[in-house]
C-alpha cells in the first residue's frame, strides 16, 4: 500500500505526459520541457538535497521550473499571438517572483536549517513506513518535477498551439490573475513588515492585520487563484480545439486543467502549505489557537466572534520571544 501511494502521482503524470506527447502540435515542446525540468531539478534540488539532507531546495527548483516553462512558451509559440505572450509572461512572473526569493534566502544567504513544512514531511514518511530518508527526499523532489513536466505544463503547451486565443474569457482571466498576483504579493509584504516589527520589539505574535485578518494564509489563496486564472485562460483554446481533437484527448485535457486546481489546492492546504505551517505556528505562538478560532484557514472571509471569556485582542496577544 505504501509503495502504491508513493507511485500514484507518477502514474498520473505519466498518463498526462503521454497524452500531451501524442499531440503532434505540442509533442516537441512536451519532450523538451521534460528534459528541461529534469535538468533544473537535478541541479537546483536533487544534488543539494543529497549533499545537505534538506528537501527545502525544491523551493528553488520548482519556481525556476515554472520560469523555464514561460521561456519555452515564448520560444515555441507565436509571439504575434496575445494568448501565447500572456501565458508565457504569467509563468515567467510567477516563477521569477518565487524563484528570486528562494535564491536570496536559501542560496545567497545559505539555508540554515530545513524549512518547517519539510520537517513535517518526515513525520509523514515515518507514519507511512518509509525508512530511507535519502530516498524519500529524492522521490518527493521528483513528484514536484513530474508536476512541472506534465499537469502544470498543460496551459503552457496549449498556449503554443495555433488555436490559442484570448477573447472575453481570456481577458477576464488576465484581470483575475493580475488581482491574484497582487493579493499574494501584498500578503507577503504585510507578513514581512509584521515579522520585522516583532523582531525589533523582541516579541512573538501572530500576524492578524491587513489581509491576514481575513485568512490565515492569504498568500496561498492568491497563489491558488493564479493557477485558476491560468485554467480560465486556457478554456477558449480547449473549446477551439474540441471539434478537431479526438474526444478522449479533449476530455483528458479538460480533466488535466481541473486537476491543476485540485492538486494546487491540496498542496497549498494539506501537502506543503497550511497544515504543516500551522503545526509549528501553534507550538511557537500561544496566541495562534485564538487566531485559528476567529479566522478562516484558506478562503478569505469575515472573522468569527470570540468565545465567552476571550478578549478582542486575544489573537494578537504578545508573548515572550
Amino acid at each position: 500500500m505504501a509503495v502504491l501511494k508513493r507511485a500514484a502521482p507518477f502514474m498520473v503524470y505519466a498518463v498526462v505526459f503521454a497524452a500531451l506527447a501524442s499531440r503532434s502540435d505540442v509533442a516537441v515542446f512536451a519532450v523538451v520541457n521534460l528534459a528541461v525540468q529534469l535538468a533544473v531539478f537535478a541541479v537546483a534540488a536533487c544534488v543539494p538535497a543529497h549533499r545537505t539532507g534538506f528537501m527545502s531546495y525544491v523551493d528553488v527548483a520548482w519556481p525556476w521550473g515554472l520560469a523555464a516553462l514561460g521561456v519555452q512558451v515564448l520560444l515555441f509559440g507565436d509571439l504575434a499571438s496575445p494568448a501565447t505572450v500572456t501565458v508565457g509572461a504569467v509563468y515567467l512572473l510567477m516563477g521569477l517572483r518565487m524563484g528570486a526569493w528562494a535564491l536570496r534566502f536559501m542560496v545567497i544567504a545559505r539555508l540554515p536549517a530545513e524549512l518547517p513544512r519539510y520537517r513535517y514531511q518526515r513525520r509523514r514518511w515515518e507514519r507511512d513506513g518509509f525508512r530511507s530518508e535519502r530516498l524519500s527526499l529524492q522521490v518527493e523532489i521528483m513528484v514536484q518535477c513530474g508536476a512541472n513536466a506534465s499537469v502544470l505544463a498543460i496551459p503552457a503547451l496549449l498556449a503554443t498551439t495555433p488555436s490559442a486565443s484570448l477573447g472575453a474569457v481570456g481577458l477576464a482571466a488576465v484581470a483575475l490573475w493580475a488581482a491574484s498576483f497582487a493579493l499574494e504579493s501584498a500578503a507577503d509584504r504585510q507578513k514581512a513588515r509584521f515579522a520585522a516589527r516583532c523582531r525589533r520589539e523582541g516579541v512573538r505574535r501572530t500576524c492578524d492585520t491587513g489581509l491576514w485578518r481575513h485568512s490565515r494564509h492569504p498568500n496561498y489563496f492568491g497563489q491558488w487563484m493564479q493557477w485558476n486564472s491560468l485554467i480560465l485562460l486556457s478554456l477558449p483554446t480547449v473549446a477551439g480545439q474540441w471539434s478537431d481533437a479526438p474526444a478522449a484527448l479533449g476530455a483528458l485535457t479538460l480533466g488535466g486543467l481541473v486537476w491543476i486546481s485540485w492538486t494546487m489546492y491540496h498542496t497549498l492546504v494539506h501537502y506543503t502549505g497550511a497544515v504543516p505551517a500551522e503545526h509549528f505556528s501553534s507550538r511557537r505562538r500561544p496566541d495562534y489557537a485564538r487566531y485559528q478560532r476567529t479566522t478562516n484557514r484558506f478562503f478569505p472571509g469575515p472573522r468569527r466572534p470570540l468565545g465567552d471569556g476571550e478578549t478582542a485582542t486575544g489573537a494578537g496577544a504578545v508573548s515572550g520571544a
